[in-house]
């Protein structure tokens, strides 16, 4: 049997799995990505630790077929370059040609959200679906769609920013500069400051009792808020909710995916976030479209990017 590594490059963290052909987590190992070590020395730190669960999981050099690497921010996978990933500080780095040098192997890399929910098409909620629509909320927003095992990129690579829609009736701004971009709504941090603004706006919250500072409150907090029963946190989840069906009423009737897979940390709040979410989208699609997509939760969960990783390396390097 053939092998092959799978790697999530975060800004806060890396980690690094060793799967069979199948998909299936052999061995894994997470560690600080420590980015001010700069990219030559957390690539060096990668094929370390790679050898290391090969040699833990008494697997032979020639059977580790290739490695694949999801990356933040700006990649060109045809180059094997990260050309911008603001939180590692990587502007045009050769990831695939050096990665390539120190472990001797074929080694693929793509946006790390694009490899996530490529892991979740081809072996987690979207198993068995042709057109598969994901959108991860965790810090931002973003999306990917993979048709019949392929992702579709678009030009320059640029494909998925749905996070960067902008809407009219929000005035936040984005890290991009843009004001009302859906991630300033949709995303962990979004609903963090929806929470905020609300409060400081003179809204009763059960969050007020939790915190003596505002600016403490995360998306977790307004979700286990929210299960204890306040309406502000419900209010904002559910709002959060809406926005997404709305961006996802345009996607529907232009990509018509048979299944949409929600990932990411801000999913987590579920149901809270799902239900109006769900209304909100069939309000707005025609009835031909409504019946013939489901709405999943990731699978996958941490070993998404990881899988997809290494999955899409395995399917690269069969195509030569």
């Amino acid at each position: 049997m053939k092998y092959a590594a799978g790697v999530d490059v975060g800004g806060t963290n890396i980690e690094c799995g060793l799967l069979d052909e199948l998909g299936n987590v052999l061995f894994k190992r997470k560690y600080p990505t420590s980015p001010e070590r700069g990219a030559g020395a957390i690539l060096e730190s990668i094929a370390v630790t790679l050898e290391q669960l090969r040699e833990e999981a008494g697997i032979a050099a020639e059977d580790l077929e290739v490695i694949g690497l999801g990356i933040p921010g700006l990649v060109d996978p045809e180059a094997g370059v990260s050309v911008r990933a603001v939180n590692l500080n990587w502007n045009q780095v050769p990831v695939a040609a050096k990665l390539r040098e120190l472990t001797g192997k074929p080694v693929f890399i793509d946006n790390d959200v694009r490899l996530y929910i490529y892991g979740e098409a081809i072996a987690g909620a979207g198993r068995g679906h042709d057109f598969v629509y994901g959108v991860t909320i965790g810090t931002g927003l973003a999306a990917a769609f993979v048709q019949r095992g392929e992702i579709h990129h678009g030009h320059r690579f640029m494909a998925g920013e749905i996070g960067h829609v902008p809407l009219d009736h929000v005035d936040f701004k984005c890290g991009c500069g843009q004001i009302g971009c859906l991630e300033t709504i949709v995303s962990a941090t979004g609903i963090a400051k929806q929470a905020r603004t609300r409060i400081e706006q003179g809204e009763a919250s059960l969050l007020t009792e939790w915190f003596a500072d505002v600016n403490d409150i995360r998306s977790s907090d307004v979700s286990r808020a929210c299960q204890e029963g306040d309406e502000l946190s419900r209010d904002v989840l559910a709002q959060t909710g809406r926005e997404l069906g709305r961006a996802l009423a345009w996607v529907v009737p232009t990509l018509s995916p048979d299944v949409i897979v929600i990932g990411g940390g801000g999913a987590l709040a579920g149901e809270y976030i799902f239900e109006p979410m769900k209304e909100e989208l069939n309000n707005r699609i025609l009835q031909d479209y409504r019946n013939h997509f489901a709405i999943k939760s990731a699978e996958l969960n941490d070993n998404a990017g990881i899988i997809g990783s290494a999955l899409w390396a395995l399917h690269r390097n069969k195509q030569g």
